[in-house]
């Protein structure tokens, strides 16, 4: 593995410590706002945005290259609504999208098989994630006016839960 190839993982790794920083504040948003099946979505998603930091941290390990943690900027807190959220949880993740198609770009152009082969499962995972932002701002929504509906999805979310699979 090349030098670039090497920084762009490693900044990747660092820029999923701080999509958990970003999702820890909107569930902090959300707690405040008494919304605690909400709060624990953004609570989980944290939980897998550090499972996949430690994934590359694995990875770059493996390939004898040493990983530099790095600070972060202030995410933001304010929101207008709960709709607010997934809509910016949903831009993040297609910025997140964005960076590993790069990173996959990147290890295509350096015939990096190993990492070409690591980033697939980081692809699927967008799909995944953006499919499931879409999914909650579509529900969101739907049942803006109907206040049942926004609390059963809140006691929904209030169940989800994390089980990493192994590294």
């Amino acid at each position: 593995m090349n030098d670039a190839m090497h920084k762009a993982l490693n900044d990747q790794l660092n820029h999923e410590f701080y999509s958990a920083q970003v999702y820890m504040a909107m569930a902090a948003y959300l707690s405040g706002e008494s919304l605690d099946g909400f709060a624990n979505f953004f609570i989980v998603q944290a939980e897998e945005e550090r499972f996949h930091a430690m994934k590359i941290y694995q990875f770059l390990n493996n390939r004898g290259k040493r990983v530099t943690i790095q600070g972060m900027e202030t995410p933001n807190n304010t929101y207008k609504s709960v709709l607010d959220v997934y809509e910016q949880g949903y831009r993040h993740e297609l910025e997140v999208t964005q960076k590993i198609y790069q990173l996959s770009d990147l290890a295509m152009n350096e015939r990096e098989h190993a990492t070409i082969q690591f980033l697939k499962w980081f692809i699927d995972e967008q799909v995944e994630e953006e499919a499931l932002f879409d999914s909650i701002i579509n529900k969101l929504k739907r049942i803006e006016k109907d206040s049942n509906a926004f609390f059963t999805l809140d006691e929904e979310f209030a169940k989800r839960s994390f089980s990493p699979p192994a590294l």
